[in-house]
């Protein structure tokens, strides 16, 4: 029941529909983009409640007040404060080795601002945890979520980040002006 009203929303309502050739692993680290509008989580939301598919996210904790902070909780969320220094990737990769199914989704941007410096940290969990990376694109051009492969990281943070920017450079955004690679 649940299903098809979320796929009544994401199809009939919004207009939107998937191009997904892929089947979520155990663990993974999905990597989503381009993040340019509070749109991209409703429209990610609708999605993996009627695709099946479940996920963690991270997000600014400035975003977990009462009465959104128990909901967006309920819904996967981790608060992140990005002002605090910590060991948020080794954290996350210990609590990945250690779960039966971990999906965690991330947006590598960090921010629906311009930002051609894309965030690592996801890149080195999935190094740390050896769980692949899941590139998911909300394409407002196509109104279409598109997951269609799965990449093994190498390591090189520098060379895969190059990769999946080119990757991602294909889609558009919300505001295709807010999207820097």
């Amino acid at each position: 029941m649940k299903n098809r009203f979320f796929e009544f929303i994401f199809h009939k309502v919004m207009g939107w529909h998937e191009r997904v050739t892929i089947t979520l692993p155990e663990k993974c680290i999905i990597a989503i983009a381009p993040h340019t509008s509070n749109w991209d989580f409703i429209i990610g939301e609708m999605f993996i409640h009627y695709y099946g598919w479940r996920s963690g996210f991270m997000m600014k904790k400035d975003w977990f007040f009462w009465p959104m902070g128990p909901i967006l909780k309920k819904m996967g969320g981790v608060p992140i404060d990005r002002n605090k220094k910590g060991s948020t990737v080794e954290q996350t990769i210990e609590i990945a080795k250690a779960a039966k199914r971990f999906h965690l989704g991330i947006t590598p941007e960090g921010t629906r601002k311009p930002n051609s410096n894309w965030k690592h940290g996801f890149y080195y969990i999935a190094v740390g945890a050896n769980i692949p990376i899941i590139p998911i694109a909300i394409d407002y051009r196509t109104k279409a979520i598109v997951a269609e492969q799965i990449w093994q990281p190498t390591g090189n943070a520098d060379e895969g980040m190059k990769k999946l920017k080119q990757y991602f450079a294909q889609f558009q955004g919300k505001h295709p002006e807010n999207f820097k690679i």
